[in-house]
Protein backbone atom coordinates (compact mmCIF):
# COMPACT_ATOMS: atom_id res chain seq x y z
CA UNK A 1 0.00 0.00 0.00
CA UNK A 2 1.29 3.22 -1.05
CA UNK A 3 1.93 6.02 1.86
CA UNK A 4 0.50 9.21 2.06
CA UNK A 5 3.24 12.15 1.23
CA UNK A 6 2.85 13.63 4.87
CA UNK A 7 3.69 10.57 6.36
CA UNK A 8 6.81 10.03 4.06
CA UNK A 9 7.37 13.60 4.65
CA UNK A 10 7.00 13.38 8.82
CA UNK A 11 9.50 10.34 8.53
CA UNK A 12 12.59 12.77 7.58
CA UNK A 13 12.32 13.60 11.14
CA UNK A 14 13.83 11.65 13.72
CA UNK A 15 12.84 10.70 17.31
CA UNK A 16 15.75 11.04 19.90
CA UNK A 17 15.23 8.53 23.14
CA UNK A 18 14.88 10.64 26.32
CA UNK A 19 14.87 9.62 29.97
CA UNK A 20 11.57 9.63 32.15
CA UNK A 21 12.69 12.96 33.97
CA UNK A 22 14.26 14.70 30.85
CA UNK A 23 10.94 17.47 31.33
CA UNK A 24 12.66 18.78 34.12
CA UNK A 25 15.47 19.56 31.94
CA UNK A 26 13.25 21.18 29.66
CA UNK A 27 11.70 23.62 32.47
CA UNK A 28 15.55 24.32 33.85
CA UNK A 29 15.97 25.65 29.98
CA UNK A 30 13.26 27.11 29.28
CA UNK A 31 13.83 28.92 32.85
CA UNK A 32 17.14 29.98 31.52
CA UNK A 33 15.97 31.45 28.06
CA UNK A 34 13.62 33.52 30.39
CA UNK A 35 15.97 35.68 32.34
CA UNK A 36 17.82 35.97 29.21
CA UNK A 37 15.62 37.31 27.57
CA UNK A 38 12.48 38.28 29.46
CA UNK A 39 10.91 41.45 28.01
CA UNK A 40 9.18 38.91 24.83
CA UNK A 41 7.97 36.78 27.40
CA UNK A 42 6.66 39.09 30.22
CA UNK A 43 4.44 40.80 27.75
CA UNK A 44 3.16 37.47 26.16
CA UNK A 45 2.36 36.81 29.96
CA UNK A 46 0.66 39.57 30.64
CA UNK A 47 -1.47 39.38 27.49
CA UNK A 48 -2.59 35.70 28.51
CA UNK A 49 -3.02 37.17 32.22
CA UNK A 50 -5.01 39.97 30.76
CA UNK A 51 -7.39 37.98 28.38
CA UNK A 52 -7.86 35.65 31.27
CA UNK A 53 -9.31 38.70 33.71
CA UNK A 54 -11.15 39.88 30.85
CA UNK A 55 -12.83 36.43 30.28
CA UNK A 56 -13.71 36.21 33.81
CA UNK A 57 -14.50 40.01 33.57
CA UNK A 58 -16.95 39.35 30.91
CA UNK A 59 -18.64 35.33 32.43
CA UNK A 60 -17.97 35.25 36.30
CA UNK A 61 -21.81 35.08 36.40
CA UNK A 62 -21.43 32.23 34.17
CA UNK A 63 -19.68 29.87 35.19
CA UNK A 64 -21.01 27.11 32.87
CA UNK A 65 -19.13 29.22 30.20
CA UNK A 66 -15.90 30.43 31.51
CA UNK A 67 -14.82 26.82 32.61
CA UNK A 68 -15.03 25.59 28.95
CA UNK A 69 -14.09 29.06 27.76
CA UNK A 70 -10.81 29.35 29.95
CA UNK A 71 -9.74 25.46 29.53
CA UNK A 72 -10.67 25.72 25.61
CA UNK A 73 -8.33 28.99 25.48
CA UNK A 74 -5.87 26.87 27.02
CA UNK A 75 -5.66 24.97 24.31
CA UNK A 76 -5.05 27.50 21.67
CA UNK A 77 -2.50 29.07 23.94
CA UNK A 78 0.79 27.02 22.41
CA UNK A 79 0.50 28.43 18.96
CA UNK A 80 0.25 32.10 21.04
CA UNK A 81 3.62 31.25 21.98
CA UNK A 82 5.15 31.23 18.19
CA UNK A 83 7.17 34.18 18.84
CA UNK A 84 8.87 32.99 22.31
CA UNK A 85 9.77 29.65 20.17
CA UNK A 86 11.82 31.82 17.79
CA UNK A 87 13.42 33.66 20.89
CA UNK A 88 14.77 30.25 21.83
CA UNK A 89 15.60 29.15 18.77
CA UNK A 90 17.95 32.83 18.39
CA UNK A 91 19.21 32.25 21.67
CA UNK A 92 20.16 28.77 20.59
CA UNK A 93 21.80 29.97 17.87
CA UNK A 94 23.45 32.61 19.68
CA UNK A 95 21.46 35.15 17.14
CA UNK A 96 19.89 38.31 18.30
CA UNK A 97 17.22 37.43 20.46
CA UNK A 98 14.68 40.59 21.20
CA UNK A 99 11.37 41.93 20.98
CA UNK A 100 11.70 41.95 17.25
CA UNK A 101 12.85 38.11 16.42
CA UNK A 102 9.83 37.63 18.61
CA UNK A 103 7.30 40.11 16.63
CA UNK A 104 8.92 38.79 13.33
CA UNK A 105 7.39 35.39 14.29
CA UNK A 106 4.33 36.51 14.14
CA UNK A 107 4.24 37.45 10.22
CA UNK A 108 1.36 35.91 8.34
CA UNK A 109 2.06 32.09 8.05
CA UNK A 110 -0.22 29.97 6.20
CA UNK A 111 1.03 26.62 7.69
CA UNK A 112 0.71 28.31 11.99
CA UNK A 113 -2.48 30.16 10.16
CA UNK A 114 -4.32 26.61 9.83
CA UNK A 115 -3.01 24.85 13.12
CA UNK A 116 -4.54 27.69 15.13
CA UNK A 117 -7.56 27.89 13.40
CA UNK A 118 -7.69 23.69 14.06
CA UNK A 119 -6.73 24.26 17.69
CA UNK A 120 -9.36 27.26 17.54
CA UNK A 121 -12.17 24.36 16.51
CA UNK A 122 -11.34 22.48 19.03
CA UNK A 123 -11.25 25.03 21.68
CA UNK A 124 -14.64 25.49 20.84
CA UNK A 125 -15.98 22.10 20.78
CA UNK A 126 -14.64 21.67 24.49
CA UNK A 127 -16.52 25.40 25.07
CA UNK A 128 -19.86 23.64 24.08
CA UNK A 129 -19.31 20.71 25.45
CA UNK A 130 -18.34 21.90 28.83
CA UNK A 131 -21.83 24.14 28.71
CA UNK A 132 -23.85 21.74 27.56
CA UNK A 133 -22.60 19.07 30.13
CA UNK A 134 -23.35 21.73 33.24
CA UNK A 135 -26.22 23.48 32.16
CA UNK A 136 -27.90 20.19 31.36
CA UNK A 137 -27.41 17.96 34.11
CA UNK A 138 -25.73 20.03 36.96
CA UNK A 139 -29.04 20.07 39.88
CA UNK A 140 -29.25 23.85 39.60
CA UNK A 141 -28.09 26.75 37.99
CA UNK A 142 -24.31 27.05 38.19
CA UNK A 143 -22.93 31.13 38.02
CA UNK A 144 -20.17 31.24 40.12
CA UNK A 145 -17.09 29.13 41.27
CA UNK A 146 -18.55 28.93 44.33
CA UNK A 147 -21.76 27.02 42.83
CA UNK A 148 -19.47 24.77 40.55
CA UNK A 149 -17.64 23.64 43.24
CA UNK A 150 -20.87 22.96 45.79
CA UNK A 151 -22.85 21.73 43.13
CA UNK A 152 -20.56 19.77 40.99
CA UNK A 153 -17.61 19.03 42.48
CA UNK A 154 -19.40 18.29 46.18
CA UNK A 155 -22.16 16.39 44.77
CA UNK A 156 -22.68 13.29 46.72
CA UNK A 157 -25.33 11.93 44.16
CA UNK A 158 -23.70 12.95 40.64
CA UNK A 159 -20.64 12.36 39.06
CA UNK A 160 -20.90 15.13 36.77
CA UNK A 161 -17.54 16.42 37.81
CA UNK A 162 -16.15 12.91 37.39
CA UNK A 163 -17.47 13.24 33.62
CA UNK A 164 -16.78 16.89 32.83
CA UNK A 165 -12.87 15.96 33.85
CA UNK A 166 -13.26 12.82 31.84
CA UNK A 167 -14.63 14.52 28.41
CA UNK A 168 -11.97 17.22 29.18
CA UNK A 169 -9.37 14.76 28.89
CA UNK A 170 -10.55 12.74 26.42
CA UNK A 171 -10.69 15.93 24.30
CA UNK A 172 -7.59 16.92 25.23
CA UNK A 173 -5.54 13.94 24.74
CA UNK A 174 -5.14 14.29 20.96
CA UNK A 175 -4.68 17.67 20.82
CA UNK A 176 -1.75 17.67 23.37
CA UNK A 177 -0.69 14.53 21.27
CA UNK A 178 -0.99 16.78 17.95
CA UNK A 179 0.81 19.41 18.76
CA UNK A 180 3.42 19.34 21.89
CA UNK A 181 6.10 19.20 18.80
CA UNK A 182 4.19 20.31 15.93
CA UNK A 183 3.90 23.97 16.58
CA UNK A 184 7.69 24.75 17.08
CA UNK A 185 8.47 22.40 14.21
CA UNK A 186 6.34 24.76 12.10
CA UNK A 187 8.23 27.44 13.03
CA UNK A 188 11.75 25.75 12.70
CA UNK A 189 11.37 24.07 9.72
CA UNK A 190 9.22 23.90 6.45
CA UNK A 191 6.72 21.12 6.65
CA UNK A 192 3.05 20.37 6.25
CA UNK A 193 0.56 20.43 9.05
CA UNK A 194 -0.28 16.70 8.55
CA UNK A 195 3.35 15.72 8.63
CA UNK A 196 4.07 18.02 11.81
CA UNK A 197 1.45 16.49 13.39
CA UNK A 198 1.97 12.85 12.69
CA UNK A 199 5.64 13.75 14.06
CA UNK A 200 3.84 14.81 17.13
CA UNK A 201 2.14 11.66 17.37
CA UNK A 202 5.18 9.64 17.27
CA UNK A 203 7.17 11.41 19.96
CA UNK A 204 4.32 10.87 22.10
CA UNK A 205 3.69 6.93 21.24
CA UNK A 206 7.70 6.48 21.55
CA UNK A 207 7.97 8.26 24.67
CA UNK A 208 4.63 7.66 27.04
CA UNK A 209 5.92 8.25 30.34
CA UNK A 210 8.73 11.27 30.11
CA UNK A 211 5.51 12.94 28.06
CA UNK A 212 2.94 11.84 30.26
CA UNK A 213 5.33 13.76 32.73
CA UNK A 214 5.36 16.93 31.03
CA UNK A 215 1.80 17.00 29.69
CA UNK A 216 1.11 16.49 34.08
CA UNK A 217 3.87 19.77 34.78
CA UNK A 218 2.08 21.85 31.74
CA UNK A 219 -1.25 21.22 33.41
CA UNK A 220 0.03 21.64 37.13
CA UNK A 221 1.85 24.68 36.29
CA UNK A 222 -1.27 26.38 34.15
CA UNK A 223 -3.21 25.25 37.35
CA UNK A 224 -0.94 27.31 39.83
CA UNK A 225 -0.74 30.40 37.71
CA UNK A 226 -4.11 30.15 36.92
CA UNK A 227 -5.01 30.28 41.04
CA UNK A 228 -2.59 33.01 42.13
CA UNK A 229 -5.30 35.17 40.30
CA UNK A 230 -3.44 34.82 37.34
CA UNK A 231 -0.42 37.07 38.18
CA UNK A 232 1.62 33.79 38.11
CA UNK A 233 0.57 33.24 34.43
CA UNK A 234 2.82 36.35 34.05
CA UNK A 235 5.78 34.52 34.53
CA UNK A 236 4.43 30.85 34.12
CA UNK A 237 3.27 31.18 30.32
CA UNK A 238 6.47 32.70 29.28
CA UNK A 239 8.00 29.85 30.91
CA UNK A 240 6.43 26.56 29.62
CA UNK A 241 6.82 28.34 25.93
CA UNK A 242 10.22 28.47 26.43
CA UNK A 243 10.58 24.87 27.68
CA UNK A 244 8.55 23.64 25.04
CA UNK A 245 10.87 25.14 22.19
CA UNK A 246 13.97 22.99 24.37
CA UNK A 247 11.20 19.79 24.50
CA UNK A 248 11.11 19.91 20.45
CA UNK A 249 14.43 20.25 20.06
CA UNK A 250 15.78 17.16 22.39
CA UNK A 251 12.74 14.83 20.31
CA UNK A 252 13.08 15.63 17.20
CA UNK A 253 16.05 15.18 15.70
CA UNK A 254 17.04 17.15 12.26
CA UNK A 255 20.37 15.65 11.63
CA UNK A 256 20.88 15.46 8.17
CA UNK A 257 18.76 18.06 7.15
CA UNK A 258 19.42 21.45 5.65
CA UNK A 259 19.57 24.45 8.01
CA UNK A 260 16.83 26.46 7.29
CA UNK A 261 16.58 30.63 8.55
Amino acid sequence: MRESKALIESRAFGVRNVPLLRPLGWLARGWRDLMRCPLPGLLHGLFLAVFGGLLIYVAHHRFWLLSGAFTGFLLVAPVLATGLYAISRALERRQRADLSVALAAWKPEGRLVVFGVLLAFAGTGWVLTSASLITGFAGAPVRTPLEFIKIVVLNDHSHLFEVWLAMGAFLAAPVYASSVVAIPLLLDRKVGVLAAVLTSWRVVQAHPGPMALWAALLMLLTVLGMVTALVGLVVIAPWLAHASWHAYRDLVSVAGLEEQP
